[in-house]
């Protein structure tokens, strides 16, 4: 498949939600009648827009559209490398910590569903896995990191991995 000769820049929070239990990672599930990624699971976040001063900027703006989230409850710590999609987005994670006391309002026409998964289960490689599918006559490898009934794949798991990967480093 061919690389794209532009990138289209987005934005996601990868949002840690600080629990008395430990943290959790909070994720959405896409509606089924989404133009592109019908029901799959994301982090909150889109395409950078004109006005997005930066990706900080469009990972909130995003975050706050799609969740109800705003920014008084999220403390930007970092972005994270940048992760390129075949569909031609460069998205940047910006992780954020968050503190309990929001209301989730999930944007109906976006998204079906918000939930969190704890982050141990992403920072266990056993929860891991290398799935594969057929697309435009090829067969395409991705991360799954399923967790009960959610299937967590593809830029979502990728981006997780690289969570992952980050924090055990020193490990």
């Amino acid at each position: 498949m061919p690389l794209p000769e532009v990138w289209r820049p987005a934005a996601v929070l990868v949002p840690l939600v600080r629990r008395d239990a430990g943290l959790t990672v909070l994720l959405t599930q896409r509606t089924e009648d989404m133009p592109s990624h019908a029901g799959q699971i994301a982090f909150p976040g889109g395409r950078r827009q004109a006005e997005d001063p930066d990706e900080i900027a469009t990972a909130l703006r995003e975050t706050e559209e799609e969740v109800g989230l705003t920014r008084d409850f999220i403390e930007v710590i970092g972005s994270m490398d940048h992760y390129r999609t075949g569909t031609g987005y460069e998205i940047t994670p910006i992780v954020g910590i968050v503190t309990p006391g929001f209301t989730a309002r999930a944007d109906p026409r976006e998204v079906a569903d918000v939930f969190e998964v704890p982050l141990d289960h992403f920072l266990d490689e056993r929860n891991h896995r290398i799935d594969s599918r057929v697309w435009q006559g090829r067969e395409r490898r991705y991360y799954a990191m399923p967790y009960g009934e959610r299937y967590i794949w593809g830029a979502t798991a990728g981006m997780l991995k690289n969570l992952q990967f980050v924090l055990t480093a020193a490990d």
